[in-house]
């Protein structure tokens, strides 16, 4: 692939690039970056964790990316996820790898470090980074980043949870891999618009260092709102909110039909959030079928044209609900097929994978059963 090639592949992935220039000569001058994205193993997967996130990893792995994602155990348990039962944390975060397995991740480009592990493996270089990071910041900066948890700026935080965006931000520049001699640091942070504030403040911080250090480039992805009217992401504590990965046939048509979907809206309208940044990205194409009287069956490949006819009233939420159901039900089915171009070679179907793989089903089972707290 070209320069320009690489750039506009990984700039795809993103709402929002911090900056766009330094993320074009990192990929001048070094041909295999270090990605970083974390999570909190907090509950059931929704499909833009699982699908979304699939597709843009790939898309950076297919420029040479390695991908490190942070299972942020102890972080999910600074912010009280599953009640604070780290061993239940630990548990969802397997079954998200195997989620991620299954849709096809390019799993040769991808590490995982446990939070937990990592942190005790070099404690004294971990706490006097984010004891460096909490002196050079007040804490109205840090309260500012709390919605990185999914809390508000005026919430009752527990003294745990002002930890939370100074280990974050410290979390990108302590990536070491196990046994590994490369760089510690992050080349790059991927992850949503929602973790904008501490991917900042890590920028801000590496001028502030003493020594300097290496400034990230931030890549933001945009984030899926919830089903329902008035959400403006998704929820795992309101199962109506989101499509899971493991949801059947039946329960994806049924939160399809329920979802807000106000005729001639493109802004705010979920369904066309999913067409739009999931269903095209994967399938390149979502088929419509209509009747005659309504325009007859039809094909788009570009949203542009698909959000035209929308706004316009020549596509009614009547026709387009089903075949969006329908796309999506073919992506939890599909496995290793699909994708862009961008799927690997040994993924299977979500549905069948938490099926027939044993310890997959016994995983699903164990999070079902846990209660998601926020």
């Amino acid at each position: 692939m070209t320069l320009e090639e690489k750039f506009a592949l990984c700039r795809s992935v993103a709402e929002e690039c911090i900056q766009d220039e330094d993320l074009r000569r990192l990929l001048e001058k070094k041909p295999n970056p270090i990605a970083y994205d974390g999570f909190e193993p907090s509950g059931r997967m929704h499909i833009a964790q699982g699908v979304l996130k699939a597709l843009n990893v790939n898309k950076l792995t297919k420029c040479g990316v390695t991908f490190r994602f942070w299972v942020a155990d102890w972080f999910a348990q600074l912010n009280n996820k599953m009640g604070g039962d780290l061993k239940k944390i630990q548990t969802v975060g397997n079954y998200m790898v195997e989620i991620w397995k299954a849709v096809g991740m390019d799993m040769d480009r991808v590490e995982f470090l446990h939070a937990s592990e990592e942190i005790n493996k070099r404690p004294d270089e971990y706490w006097t980074l984010v004891m460096d990071i909490a002196r050079r910041n007040n804490l109205k900066r840090i309260v500012r980043c709390s919605q990185i948890m999914g809390r508000a700026e005026g919430d009752d935080l527990s003294a745990a949870q002002i930890f939370y965006p100074c280990m974050q931000c410290a979390d990108i520049f302590f990536l070491k891999a196990s046994g590994a001699e490369a760089q510690c640091r992050a080349d790059i942070c991927q992850l949503g618009m929602d973790q904008r504030k501490v991917n900042v403040l890590a920028r801000e911080y590496a001028d502030d260092a003493r020594p300097k250090r290496m400034k990230p480039v931030i890549l933001s992805h945009p984030m899926m709102p919830g089903l329902l009217q008035g959400q403006e992401k998704m929820s795992k504590s309101d199962p109506n909110s989101a499509i899971f990965m493991e949801d059947s046939e039946a329960e994806v048509r049924t939160k399809i039909k329920k979802a807000y979907c106000p005729p001639g809206e493109v802004e705010g309208n979920p369904c066309l959030s999913y067409i739009q940044h999931i269903v095209l990205p994967w399938a390149k194409q979502l088929a419509v079928a209509r009747a005659e009287k309504n325009g007859g069956n039809i094909i788009y490949t570009n949203f542009e044209e698909l959000a035209a006819d929308y706004a316009s009233g020549a596509l009614h939420p009547s026709d387009l609900k089903p075949a969006l159901a329908s796309s999506i039900n073919d992506i939890l089915q599909a496995g290793g097929r699909g994708g862009g171009g961008l799927r690997l070679r040994w993924a299977a179907p979500v549905r069948d994978h938490f099926e027939s793989n044993a310890e997959a089903k016994a995983l699903l089972k164990a999070v079902k059963s846990y209660k998601t707290t926020r």
